[in-house]
């Protein structure tokens, strides 16, 4: 399925028939094809397209080697889509915001904002106890083993620890708004990651 790289830049709310739909402002980095692999001679159908332009001493030599044989600026950043019909595209193509349109579906993935080491009531939304002068119990996890049998912790107790920072897939997100001028995207409700980090935007049905 076909994809963008995208800058998140915030969220807004637009209004649609007379109604305020929360959505999130995605700015679309522009792609270029770099590989179009068929079936025949790599297995599967797939198109490589490359993201955000760099310089030639931050890419490795058989990488730049490539580039300069396709005749493409070297790309920061590669990513592979699995497609069906890989028959109209080829190497060079422009990838670009206008392959959404407004009212489709879209899956965002991005990585959560990370959180550090949290407690349970953070991390796993725990309750926590009684919240009273001299209770040491307010925010807690309470009793995490058994008695004799097993006499152990069961694997995958929810317990403190390291929070966010997970790569995560937001699906079935409704695209509200395209604009190809300025390279934006909207889509309605919220996508993983904090302002200015970059999240994938994967379009469905192709």
């Amino acid at each position: 399925m076909l994809g963008l790289i995208a800058k998140k830049l915030g969220m807004t709310q637009l209004y649609v028939e007379g109604k305020a739909i929360p959505v999130t402002v995605l700015e679309a980095t522009d792609g270029v094809v770099t590989q179009v692999k068929t079936k025949e001679k790599d297995g599967y159908n797939a198109v490589q397209v490359g993201f955000v332009d760099t310089k030639d001493k931050r890419v490795n030599k058989p990488m730049l080697g490539q580039f300069k044989k396709l005749g493409i600026s070297p790309k920061k950043v590669l990513k592979e889509f699995r497609i069906e019909d890989v028959s109209k595209f080829e190497v060079k193509q422009a990838i670009s915001v206008d392959i959404f349109e407004k009212g489709e579906v879209v899956d965002v993935i991005g990585r959560t904002k990370g959180r550090g080491f949290s407690g349970v009531m953070r991390r796993h939304n725990f309750s926590g106890g009684p919240d009273s002068h001299g209770s040491m119990f307010n925010r807690r996890p309470g009793s995490i083993g058994q008695c004799e049998f097993p006499g152990r912790v069961v694997k995958g107790r929810k317990m403190p620890g390291h929070y966010g920072d997970e790569r995560i897939t937001v699906k079935n997100l409704q695209v509200v708004l395209v604009d190809p001028e300025k390279k934006v995207i909207a889509v309605k409700g919220a996508v993983p990651g904090s302002k200015g980090s970059y999240v994938n935007i994967i379009k469905k049905g192709n």
